[in-house]
């Protein structure tokens, strides 16, 4: 999902908030929702307020936890912004802090609105944070780059001027950046999926957000993929969840 822009700490929705990281279950137990689900239309904001608080005490540990389980190289101290513009689209992020490398998850606040019931956030924080354990800012770099040196070379060696090399490495370096993000946001599914079902949530329930966006087709060089593609991959791997497959 794209960076928002302007942000602000939960300040004083999440001041004080004490989270202990738990044990990861053993065997895992069966969804329970943090908070009653909230069918239909979608709540209130204070609501809706108080739904994600909720969500984020119980989830943030738990990817927390996960994090530091399948990457001890990782910073894995999670924050969790606020993108309070108005106007701005239902939307979350993950990002990191360029001065400490701090991972942010950030979410707008028309995205808490629309969210029908704690498993769609629940999934969608586990998402986000797994954008972060699979290391998908670095890579994404890395390829953009990788896409900029071969299109910026090809130019230059095409005798092209400095002018037409730097947009041949602009254009190189955005093919370069969407050419895994397709797979990059299946597998942020797949582990979201997994990070939401430890906190306790629905993730298949929380896909039900997809359901909600447009479906963004299967584009040549589009940065996400199908919203089937993606409601099969939570399935799947709740499945395995459930079977004990997967943990």
């Amino acid at each position: 999902m794209r960076q928002a822009g302007r942000m602000v700490a939960l300040a004083g929705l999440l001041a004080g908030c004490t989270m202990a990281a738990p044990p990861a279950p053993a065997p895992l137990p069966a969804p329970q929702p943090a908070v009653a689900a909230m069918p239909g239309a979608a709540p209130d904001f204070p609501t809706a307020a108080r739904t994600f608080v909720a969500v984020v005490e119980r989830v943030e540990p738990v990817a927390e936890a996960y994090c530091r389980e399948k990457r001890p190289d990782l910073n894995c101290d999670f924050r969790i912004v606020i993108d309070d513009r108005r106007g701005a689209p239902p939307n979350a992020f993950h990002t990191l802090d360029p001065r400490t490398g701090q991972p942010l998850i950030g979410f707008t606040l028309s995205l808490i609105a629309d969210a029908r019931n704690a498993d769609e956030l629940a999934f969608v924080l586990g998402h986000e944070a797994a954008h972060h354990i699979a290391g998908h800012i670095p890579r994404a770099r890395d390829t953009a780059l990788a896409g900029a040196v071969i299109l910026g070379t090809i130019a230059a060696l095409g005798g092209a001027d400095a002018g037409a090399i730097r947009s041949a490495q602009d254009v190189g370096a955005a093919v370069g950046a969407r050419t895994y993000s397709k797979d990059f946001e299946l597998e942020a599914d797949a582990l979201g999926t997994v990070i939401a079902w430890r906190a306790g949530f629905d993730p298949e329930l929380g896909a039900g957000f997809f359901g909600r966006l447009p479906d963004p087709g299967n584009r040549f060089l589009g940065s996400h993929p199908p919203n089937a593609q993606r409601v099969g991959v939570v399935a799947r791997t709740a499945a395995d969840l459930r079977a004990g497959r997967l943990r």
